[in-house]
């Protein structure tokens, strides 16, 4: 049972979550065959639905599956995991779906058709500012055609967040195996300099982060100057702040390799936060 969740979505059915079993074979199981998104669920309704439901598509089209007609469509995707947050009495949610190629079989793939599995739990934003960071050196970020979805390259962020731990910072940055900075463990990284922003270009291997695509949007309405590439740490380094994004939440960064930014107050980000909330 997925903690604080009472029911889940299964293939589109609703299942009592203590009860639940997956049957096998499972190609994401067995295989890592699939991937997964993260939303959140506010005010009845998803959070940048049309972000994710891009990344949705994208992520089928890359790994050669076929999208459930009930995670397809904005409509449908707002209708079937509101009745997931609406079984958990749960109107501020995180919501999981997860999918993977149908049937069994060894690599070679026997269909494009898809299961999925969707779960809730709670939800709580993650707005506090992350106090010392550094540039990972154990693992690096690798590029592939499906290296901007979620899932495939998991194991990636696994030994990232062990590394962080084990050498006691609050955030860990990964890199390219060409030395470019990509993002963090669960998170999108940008950094501001003379009033512009940059992030990383999906070349490094990052994922396609929807929060740092919806803060682009929103740098664009407000005249805003943003740029992505491939930049190494010292560029990152060299900025004024630094921020991650993600769902659950933005966040200023205050060190990152001994390095001191001011990232909580300067204004750029400030404006950034202040134009999202007024949306």
């Amino acid at each position: 049972m997925t903690s604080g969740s009472t029911h889940l979505l299964y293939n589109g059915q609703l299942h009592a979550a203590e009860d639940f079993a997956l049957p096998l074979p499972n190609r994401g199981l067995f295989f890592n065959d699939g991937f997964f998104e993260t939303l959140v669920w506010a005010e009845s309704s998803l959070r940048y639905c049309t972000l994710h439901l891009q990344r949705l598509h994208r992520a089928a089209a890359a790994l050669r599956l076929v999208l459930p007609q009930q995670l397809a469509t904005p409509k449908d995707l707002q209708h079937t995991l509101g009745q997931l947050a609406a079984a958990n009495d749960a109107p501020l949610a995180r919501l999981r779906v997860q999918l993977w190629r149908r049937g069994g079989g060894l690599y070679a793939p026997p269909t494009s058709d898809c299961e999925w599995l969707a779960t809730c739990q709670p939800f709580s934003p993650l707005q506090n500012p992350i106090h010392r960071a550094d540039f990972a050196e154990s693992v690096h970020t690798q590029y592939s055609a499906f290296s901007f979805c979620k899932g495939p390259n998991a194991l990636t962020y696994v030994l990232a967040a062990r590394e962080r731990d084990q050498r006691q910072l609050h955030e860990v940055f990964l890199t390219s195996p060409h030395g470019y900075v990509a993002e963090a463990v669960s998170a999108a990284v940008a950094w501001i300099k003379e009033g512009a922003i940059y992030s990383p270009a999906l070349s490094t291997g990052c994922v396609a982060g929807v929060r740092l695509a919806h803060l682009r949007t929103i740098s664009q309405s407000l005249g805003l100057s943003w740029h992505e590439g491939e930049y190494l740490p010292a560029d990152l380094l060299a900025a004024e702040a630094v921020f991650t994004a993600n769902i659950a939440g933005i966040r200023a960064v205050e060190e990152v390799a001994g390095i001191r930014f001011v990232s909580e107050v300067h204004p750029v980000l400030q404006q950034l936060r202040a134009a999202e909330v007024r949306r």
